[in-house]
């Protein structure tokens, strides 16, 4: 069965830091570009970061650029989003999601077509 997993998420004030974790099962990781997502209630979801599967290029959108540092292990079996000088307009369900490598990361980012997708994992962020 194929599955995305989420986890990291938590309360934290605003200027503080979390790292989300994104891991597969039932597939590999390093043949896909992952992106991280977001939606908070009554808005649309957004992209928030995307690396790409095949050079391991990245892209953000404007509001995290700075804050935010998308990355995989060494093994590629796991995708992070590093989160720093966080802000009460990041709180969101954040969820990952997988499309075949050969999309770019801005691709993914832009288009918000993905293949699969976590159920997410909620950040708050206080003010």
């Amino acid at each position: 069965q194929v599955q995305v997993m989420e986890s990291g998420g938590g309360l934290v004030q605003a200027g503080g830091s979390l790292k989300l974790s994104c891991e597969a099962s039932g597939f590999t990781f390093n043949y896909y570009t992952v992106g991280w997502f977001r939606q908070a209630p009554g808005k649309e979801r957004e992209a928030v970061a995307c690396i790409g599967g095949r050079d391991e290029s990245t892209y953000y959108t404007d509001s995290v650029k700075g804050r935010f540092t998308i990355s995989r292990d060494s093994a590629k079996t796991t995708v992070y989003l590093q989160m720093n000088n966080l802000k009460p307009e990041d709180t969101a369900n954040y969820y990952c999601t997988a499309i075949s490598f050969f999309t770019p990361a801005q691709n993914l980012c832009v288009t918000l077509s993905y293949d699969y997708w976590g159920q997410g994992t909620q950040v708050t962020v206080s003010s």
